[in-house]
């Protein structure tokens, strides 16, 4: 009988325990909860967004109601903001360009047709921008697949740097129609040869050289060089391409860009990133995303007519 007893008070001590855990527990469940629920600012955000663009676009409607302020925030902030470290057509062109390389069709024709419609960027300039996205991801391909030798990669770009900024007397064009005067030009160009150009197969150097030379480095081409190496580099962020990001950050800084440009580059990267992934993650409707993109991009431009017109 005793030890009846003894087993009764065991099962009855547990119980009252575990009733004790669960009457304490309930404040901190109430608390998550509370946590845990959508903030009463959604309706507002959607009334900014729909202030800002004259709708409210359904993937943003599709974000989760609790981040969407939070999201708008950002996109707003440095996306959308006139007044930012890069002017709004060179955001754009940065956006179209990760765009371009991830690839989505959504990023792609939201960002050429801001740019273009909004911005003015000409023809030349969106394809300008997804050509340095393409020889970027080229030579991160190069870069990584020949396990380039980070160091040697570091020490050879700062002679190359050092070689750039010392002034040098104009010299006689270099032909460029084979591997060995392919290795001249670069050399009169460069100072040096870049081991990995020199592991690119010789009978596609002299043409891959040649893109490099008249896209990249090109001083006269449609966009200014600060902003192929912001482009650049913002590509390489979200490859990521250690040796790409680390190029592109010295050859934006030599083209004279800014640490706060260099950092909107990425932070560009980062939110075309972040809105392809849900884009492309919940299957949005393309058609409707594009007919919203329109009118928004419509509605933007009449508000700017209505200020310019006061």
């Amino acid at each position: 009988m005793k030890k009846n007893n003894d087993t009764h008070a065991r099962r009855l001590s547990r119980l009252l325990a575990t009733l004790l855990l669960a009457a304490l527990l309930v404040p901190v469940r109430v608390a998550l909860a509370q946590e845990k629920s959508p903030p009463n600012n959604a309706q507002a955000t959607y009334a900014d967004i729909e202030k800002t663009l004259g709708l409210v676009p359904s993937f943003m409607r599709a974000f989760p109601p609790e981040a969407i302020g939070a999201a708008w925030d950002e996109f707003k902030g440095v996306q959308l903001n006139p007044a930012s470290a890069i002017a709004p057509k060179y955001k754009e062109l940065i956006g179209l360009a990760v765009a371009a390389q991830i690839p989505c069709r959504y990023c792609i024709y939201f960002h050429s047709k801001v740019a273009e419609g909004l911005d003015g960027a000409s023809d030349r300039e969106l394809t300008e921008a997804v050509v340095m996205a393409s020889i970027t991801r080229q030579w991160s391909t190069v870069l990584n697949g020949l396990q380039t030798d980070e160091p040697q990669f570091r020490a050879e770009l700062g002679k190359i740097i050092d070689f750039v900024k010392r002034p040098h007397a104009p010299q006689a064009a270099i032909a460029v129609t084979d591997a060995p005067s392919a290795y001249r030009d670069m050399e009169a160009t460069l100072g040096l040869v870049p081991w990995f150009f020199k592991q690119f197969p010789e009978a596609g150097i002299a043409g891959a050289w040649g893109e490099f030379k008249t896209v990249q480095l090109n001083p006269h081409s449609a966009l200014p060089g600060k902003y192929k190496e912001l482009i650049g580099l913002a590509v390489a962020s979200q490859i990521p391409c250690r040796y790409c990001v680390v190029f592109h950050t010295e050859a934006a800084r030599l083209n004279g860009a800014t640490d706060a440009e260099i950092h909107e580059a990425i932070a560009m990267a980062s939110i075309t990133r972040h809105w392809s992934t849900f884009l492309n993650g919940t299957l949005t409707d393309e058609p409707a995303f594009r007919r919203e993109t329109d009118q928004a991009i419509a509605n933007v431009r009449k508000k700017m007519q209505v200020a310019s017109s006061r």
